[in-house]
C-alpha cells in the first residue's frame, strides 16, 4: 500500500536511534554507568583520553552487538573497526568520539511491524559501537552552563535505517517495534526519559517520482507522542517552504514541546566534516562464529516468533498474539494463566482489558501487576463452571486488586457472589417475574423481543444479578413458549 501524499508530496524518513547498552561500565573503561549519579563523579582518565591512558574493549557491550544483529536478521560481521569521529563540542573535551564508520559490527537487517492491519519492514544499513558524549546543564536562572561528563563513554548502539518510512504514524510504529526489541532481549533498559533509547528523525519530502529531497535531522526525540508532533510539524514546515519558493538547507533541529515546533540548531555535518580515521589504540574488533553461536543459544525467544507460537498453541486472533508480546512480562503472564485454566481466549481478553486497564490508569509495569495468574486462573475457572457471572467476575477481581482477599472462592463466599444453580428456586422467580409484567408477556407473545430483555432484566434484578444469565434466558422462553 502506497502511503497518501500531503499536499502533493511525498513524505521520506530514515531513523537513527542510540540504544544505550545494558552494561554495568563504560565501552572502553571500568567507570560505572549508574543513572542519576552527582556530575562528573563517574568520568574516569580514560573516558576523557588523558595522556598514557589506552581504551579496552567492554565484551558485555560486544555481546550486545551480536545479539542485535540476530534478533534483527543482520550479518554480524566477524572483523569491524573503530574509528575517531573528530568534531569540537564543550561535552567532548577529547575532541573526538570512538565510534564505527567504514566495516560496522551489525550490518543489513530490517524490522517488521503492523501499522493497523498492515505489515510493514523497514531495511536496516547498520547498528555501530560507539560511547556516548557529555552533556551540557544550562542554568538559565544563573545564566550559566556546565558540563557532566559522566554519560562519556558510555556504550551505545546505533542503529540507522535506509529511508524506507512514509509518515509520522509508520515512524512511531518503527521507533516503538525497536524499542520492544532491544528490552526484550535485554541489551537497554528502554528509559526514553533518561536518555537511554534516543532518537532522531531524518525527515525530507518530494513530489512523487522526484529524487530524494534535502533532509533536516530533528535530534532527541524522547517519547512517541513528541516524535509524532515533531516530523509532523517539519513535515508541514518543509512543504511550506517549497511552495513559498524556498529552498531546504540540511541542518540538525531541536523540537521544542512546549511549542510543538523545530528550530534549527546548527547546520547539518556530512561524514567528510568528521574526518574519520582507524583509531591507533584499539585493534580490530573480531568476533568468531563459535562466540555468535553461544550468545544465539542464550536468546530468548524472540516476539514475532513467540506471537506466531501463540497463535498456533492457543488459537489466539493475530491482533491478541501481537498485543499480548509486547513485553516478555505480559507474554509470560498470560501463557501462566493460559496453561493454568486452559481457556487462552478467555485470558487473553481479561489480560488485554481488565489487567491493561488498570496498570494504564496506575501507571504501573507488569511487574507490579496485584492479581496473579494464578488469580486470574482461578477466577476465569469459577466464570466457566458457572459459579459466577461475568459481571460478579469483575467485583471478584476489584476484590482482588484492592487486596481484600487472596482466594477466588473465598471472595465469591464473602460477597455472596455465587450464581443460582438451584433450578427451582430460579423457576420460581421466573414465575413471580412473569406474574408482575403481564404486559412485557403479551408484548413478547406479540413478536417483540425488547419486552423480553426487560424480563430478563427483572429476573436478573430479582435474583440480585446471581442467576445465569444463560439459564435465564432458556426457561424463561420455556415458560412463555
Amino acid at each position: 500500500m502506497t502511503a497518501p501524499l500531503i499536499h502533493g508530496y511525498e513524505v521520506v524518513i530514515g531513523f537513527e536511534t542510540h540504544a544505550q547498552l545494558a552494561t554495568a561500565s563504560k565501552i572502553f573503561s571500568r567507570t560505572s554507568t549508574a543513572f542519576g549519579a552527582e556530575p562528573n563523579t563517574q568520568a574516569s582518565a580514560v573516558c576523557l583520553a588523558l595522556p598514557g591512558t589506552l581504551p579496552v574493549m567492554n565484551k558485555k557491550a560486544v555481546e550486545c552487538a551480536i545479539k542485535l544483529g540476530l534478533a534483527l536478521g543482520s550479518h554480524v560481521a566477524p572483523r569491524s573497526i573503530f574509528a575517531r569521529k573528530n568534531y569540537f563540542y564543550p561535552d567532548l573535551p577529547k575532541g573526538y568520539q570512538i565510534s564505527q564508520f567504514e566495516i560496522p559490527v551489525v550490518q543489513g537487517g530490517s524490522v517488521s511491524f503492523y501499522l493497523g492491519d498492515e505489515q510493514k519492514t523497514v531495511r536496516l544499513v547498520r547498528a555501530h559501537l560507539e560511547e556516548d558524549a557529555g552533556k551540557s546543564v544550562h542554568d538559565l536562572f544563573a545564566s550559566a552552563s556546565g558540563i557532566d561528563l559522566n554519560r562519556a563513554g558510555t556504550p551505545l548502539l546505533e542503529i540507522v535505517t535506509e529511508p524506507d518510512i512514509r509518515s509520522s504514524a509508520e515512524a512511531v510504529a518503527y521507533a516503538k517495534e525497536l524499542h520492544k526489541i532491544v528490552t526484550w532481549i535485554g541489551i537497554c533498559d528502554g528509559n526514553m526519559q533518561e536518555g537511554s533509547f534516543r532518537c532522531d528523525a531524518n525527515v525530507s519530502v518530494r513530489k512523487p517520482g522526484q529524487p530524494l529531497g534535502t533532509r533536516r535531522e530533528i535530534k532527541n526525540l524522547n517519547s512517541f507522542r513528541n516524535m509524532q508532533i515533531a516530523i509532523d510539524y517539519e513535515i508541514r514546515w518543509q512543504i511550506e517552504q517549497l511552495e513559498d519558493g524556498h529552498t531546504i538547507q540540511q541542518a540538525t533541529v531541536l523540537f521544542d514541546p512546549d511549542t510543538g515546533e523545530t528550530r534549527a540548531m546548527r547546520t547539518k555535518e556530512d561524514a567528510a566534516d568528521y574526518r574519520y580515521f582507524p583509531d591507533p589504540d584499539l585493534p580490530p574488533l573480531v568476533i568468531g562464529a563459535d562466540w555468535v553461536q553461544r550468545v544465539q543459544a542464550e536468546m530468548p525467544e524472540l516476539p514475532r516468533a513467540m506471537a506466531a507460537r501463540f497463535v498456533e498453541q492457543y488459537a489466539l486472533p493475530e491482533y491478541d498474539a501481537t498485543t499480548l508480546t509486547q513485553s516478555q512480562e505480559m507474554a509470560a503472564y498470560f501463557e501462566r494463566t493460559a496453561q493454568a485454566c486452559g481457556q487462552a481466549k478467555l485470558a487473553s481478553n481479561w489480560v488485554m482489558g481488565e489487567i491493561s486497564r488498570r496498570l494504564n490508569t496506575e501507571e504501573i509495569g507488569m511487574d507490579a501487576v496485584k492479581v496473579s495468574s494464578q488469580q486470574l486462573a482461578a477466577l476465569i475457572g469459577r466464570i466457566q463452571d458457572g459459579t459466577i457471572s461475568n459481571n460478579a467476575a469483575k467485583q471478584v477481581f476489584e476484590a482482588l486488586w484492592s487486596g481484600e482477599g487472596a482466594e477466588v472462592d473465598a471472595v465469591i463466599e464473602a460477597k455472596g457472589l455465587k450464581q443460582i444453580q438451584d433450578t427451582g428456586a430460579l423457576e420460581k422467580i421466573i414465575d413471580e417475574v412473569i406474574a408482575a409484567n403481564p404486559g412485557n408477556v403479551e408484548q413478547y407473545r406479540a413478536g417483540k423481543d425488547k419486552a423480553f430483555n426487560a424480563l430478563v432484566g427483572q429476573v436478573m434484578k430479582a435474583s440480585k444479578g446471581k442467576a445465569n444469565p444463560g439459564q435465564v434466558n432458556e426457561l424463561l422462553k420455556a415458560k412463555l413458549a
